[in-house]
């Protein structure tokens, strides 16, 4: 160890738990602010998006309504991948990358009626071709117009959140600088949406979809659309549910 740290104190067991103890208490309070900021999240006023984007995908010419592919919200994250930028062409920057290589497995984010994009100035084959190499998977689109100055991602990177009723198209949120580098997990990006993780527990407004805590969770090459959840798995997660409950009564 360096010698020049200045190293916490070492103590006894009794001594660690307490300090534990007294840490656990404000992470928990941490969780529980965190918990009413997504829900003052989902209640923040939406703005639609009137003006009709284009962009290049793997298979040719996208709208931003394209981008959804059938669900009904999206996460567009804006990569700096295109020349000028430190490390073109073969690679993108290296924040940007760093980011990418954080994102889990969509089939989770997809089975909450969610996608995630990423969207680069770069030509779709220096697109496909970066993904490749870094085992990328990540719907990812050519921005060919004022896309990313409109929403504020024409010089640093960021999230968009976006949410569609049939045609019509809302920006509900915007995510960038600090806090933008924490996103990967599929709960970083639900907690962003306006519909959140639609589970029952979740202070959202009146009607939004949720269904039970847990149950909805599954293998990312198991899920099947419309399908009941599996009934060995409610009662395995009601049964672990349980015991988290009366191990905190007790305590």
């Amino acid at each position: 160890m360096t010698q020049h740290m200045k190293t916490p104190p070492v103590v006894s067991q009794e001594a660690w738990e307490g300090a534990y103890g007294e840490m656990l208490v404000k992470e928990k309070s941490l969780t529980r602010a965190r918990d009413a900021l997504a829900a003052e999240r989902r209640r923040m006023p939406w703005m639609e998006v009137k003006k009709d984007y284009g962009f290049e995908g793997p298979n040719g010419k996208a709208s931003l309504l394209d981008l959804f592919e059938g669900r009904r919200q999206l996460v567009v994250y804006r990569a700096f991948f295109e020349p000028g930028v430190f490390g073109w062409p073969e690679h993108a920057c290296r924040g940007c990358s760093l980011g990418a290589d954080q994102v889990g497995n969509l089939a989770h984010l997809n089975a909450r009626d969610t996608t995630l994009a990423y969207a680069s100035r770069a030509p779709q084959a220096d697109i496909q071709r970066l993904k490749q190499r870094m085992d990328w998977k990540m719907p990812w689109y050519t921005i060919t117009d004022s896309w990313d100055k409109d929403f504020g991602v024409d010089e640093w990177h960021g999230h968009n959140v976006f949410i569609h009723d049939g045609k019509r198209i809302f920006r509900t949120y915007f995510v960038n600088n600090r806090g933008d580098e924490a996103f990967g997990t599929v709960w970083s990006y639900l907690d962003v949406t306006p519909l959140g993780r639609q589970e029952v527990w979740e202070d959202s407004p009146e009607g939004y979809p949720q269904t039970q805590t847990y149950k909805w969770w599954n293998w990312h090459d198991n899920y099947e659309e419309g399908a009941a959840p599996d009934q060995k798995w409610v009662e395995i997660s009601d049964a672990g549910e349980a015991a988290f409950r009366n191990k905190d009564a007790s305590a």
